[in-house]
């Protein structure tokens, strides 16, 4: 697969000083409740990066709509057991990110959560906003994200089922809508090695943009979900 860019903080910053692109390096990763960050760096070679190789589809083909792709009307199954497609959301603007459960690093997955947390309580505090929107998440791990992991998940973030939803399906066609959003993503033992990908559906079904990093997104969600929920005719 791809190779895929995942960002660290290092401590202490210095240690990057006689590192040059290419250096293969080892580290220590530590987490707390709040952040994460590499230290005890040593570099211990040199690597050269694989090509990426060329996407043979547009990005977000599947979900802007510019060609009825197959996957649109695919049932996948969200935290309530009920199957769900992306196409029944026409007429709703969208936001779809991709995660899984057990996602140690809380500036990884959490983030993202966190970020569709506050959008959804923004949203709701905001005089005048639209009401034709839905959040989806959707996992890598359909192995032990069950329905009833992504529901237990959502309720740590206060989700509302009207507003979000936590998706998974069969590997493959999770695969497949992950490939055609530009996400990227391998198993690492019990985890996933992936990068980083939040798009924004327009109400036609179009893709309004995609935002390629993590941290906090939720005020450029808002901003955006406003202007496609308002989108009616292109």
């Amino acid at each position: 697969m791809p190779a895929m860019t995942m960002p660290f903080k290092a401590r202490p910053s210095s240690a990057l000083t006689d590192l040059h692109t290419g250096d293969a390096i080892s580290f220590r990763l530590k987490v707390d409740a709040n952040e994460s960050w590499i230290e005890n760096i040593v570099r211990t070679g040199e690597s050269k990066p694989a090509p990426v190789p060329v996407s043979d589809q547009p990005s977000g083909e599947a979900a802007s709509g510019v060609q009825r792709h197959p996957l649109l009307d695919y049932a996948f199954t969200n935290e309530l057991g009920q199957a769900v497609s992306l196409g029944q959301f026409r007429g709703q603007a969208l936001a779809i990110t991709f995660f899984f459960t057990r996602c140690p690093i809380p500036e990884y997955c959490p983030r993202l959560s966190k970020n569709f947390q506050e959008a959804a309580q923004k949203l709701a505090a905001r005089a005048g906003a639209p009401t034709n929107w839905h959040f989806l998440s959707v996992t890598f791990d359909t192995e032990f994200d069950s329905p009833a992991v992504l529901k237990s998940y959502g309720e740590r973030y206060g989700y509302d089922p009207a507003r979000w939803s936590f998706v998974t399906g069969p590997p493959q066609k999770i695969a497949e809508l992950a490939r055609l959003s530009d996400a990227t993503f391998e198993r690492d033992g019990g985890f996933f090695n992936h990068n980083f990908r939040t798009l924004i559906i327009d109400a036609t079904g179009k893709l309004q943009t995609a935002f390629p990093v993590s941290g906090d997104l939720s005020d450029s969600i808002v901003s955006e979900i406003i202007k496609a929920a308002a989108v009616t005719n292109r």
